[in-house]
């Protein structure tokens, strides 16, 4: 049994050990240049090869439409910035509820004078109001609509599939951030968006890499400017080591809709039996999520200070925080849904290894804190 519970998988995952396994081999093995135009170096490029492969496969795209990056932060600056390149101007809809690289991105484009930004209002849970995104659509103007398919901090599904299609009626199109969809849920739901971000570490892969994919037809612009890598997209040496990881990382990502059920029984007997302690309002409360993660508010603690108390219990928690110059700050997803309150915000994620022991060593963590008090 671990000496800890960790119960912070939207942060990142544990490797799998068939990716661990898999970048050793190619790290003994394809290590050279996969820019380079000898044995070697092909050797290494099949491994960049296989894992665009692996990610066109996901969203049903060609494996030549796939850019390798350093992540999903990455993939998504390449597209937005693509989107808004080159003076194109036009108008960017989004919501506050996105990753900090769709919103900075966004408030960055439009301080630059490159696009105008429309913020779409947010229902419970962090789903973007389709109403108000018809109503920006209508207005014209639109080039480029960007979601994310699951909310970090409450596991909300985003109407990615009507917005796709409200979208394209439009002329506008459409980028998806599924950094935490992969793995979690079916993707079904985000297929046709124009172009898709992933990260490996977020589906049991290697940190430092990740993938933008593209419908056919897109075209994208680099925004670092150095060699001819990633067809000129990414310029830097690409690691065939990394890539290895994501691939295989991805193989196995492909099974997870038959652990969905078992991990959202996971979930809902977690939540159950914290109820006497921990409130889940409606605000954080989506009528679609994914199946291994909630947040929820405990009141008179603050979300660092009860993570804190847990850490030393052995159990490993979020409260959402992004720490900036020393100070804890709440999530910005949650501090819009919430205000104030967004301070008394955990979030609890769960994935494959976690077990029932793991939960039950959790709660009866959780039950020792609360109990004590802050």
């Amino acid at each position: 049994m671990s000496a800890r519970v960790y119960l912070d998988w939207n942060a990142t995952t544990p490797p799998r050990p068939e990716v661990i396994v898999a970048m050793g081999e190619v790290m003994r093995t394809a290590w050279a240049n996969p820019a380079s135009v000898h044995g070697d170096g092909r050797a290494a490029r099949r491994h960049l090869e296989a894992a665009r492969s692996a990610v066109a496969s996901l969203f049903g795209y060609d494996g030549r439409d796939v850019v390798l990056t350093s992540g999903g932060t990455e993939a998504n600056n390449l597209a937005l910035r693509s989107a808004f390149s080159r003076g194109k101007g036009g108008v960017l809809v989004t919501s506050r509820a996105e990753h900090p690289s769709i919103v900075r991105v966004a408030e960055a484009l439009a301080s630059e004078g490159l696009c105008d930004v429309v913020w779409l209002g947010l229902e419970a849970g962090g789903v973007v109001r389709l109403g108000e995104l018809e109503r920006a659509l209508g207005a014209g103007n639109v080039r480029l609509v960007a979601l994310q398919a699951v909310n970090q901090e409450t596991g909300a599904l985003q109407p990615v599939a009507e917005a796709i299609a409200l979208a394209h009626l439009a002329g506008a199109k459409v980028h998806v951030d599924a950094v935490q969809a992969v793995g979690r849920v079916s993707l079904d739901f985000v297929f046709g968006a124009d172009t898709i971000a992933i990260a490996a570490h977020k589906a049991r892969g290697p940190k430092g890499i990740g993938a933008l994919a593209t419908k056919p037809g897109v075209k994208l612009h680099p925004y670092v400017f150095g060699g001819s890598q990633e067809r000129g997209l990414r310029p830097g040496t690409v690691d065939p080591v990394a890539a290895a990881g994501l691939a295989a990382a991805l193989a196995f990502a492909a099974t997870g809709p038959s652990r969905y059920a078992a991990l959202a029984a996971l979930r809902d007997g977690f939540e159950a039996r914290l109820a006497t302690f921990a409130e889940r309002p409606p605000a954080l409360s989506p009528p679609a999520r994914a199946p291994h993660v909630t947040s929820l508010l405990f009141s008179g603690w603050e979300g660092p200070e009860l993570v804190a108390a847990l850490d030393l219990e052995g159990v490993s928690v979020s409260s959402g925080s992004a720490c900036s110059a020393g100070t804890a700050e709440p999530s910005p997803v949650v501090a819009a849904l919430l205000g104030a309150r967004a301070r008394e915000a955990v979030r609890v994620s769960m994935g494959e290894d976690t077990t029932e022991a793991d939960v039950e060593r959790a709660l009866h963590a959780f039950e020792k804190v609360l109990e004590r008090g802050p």
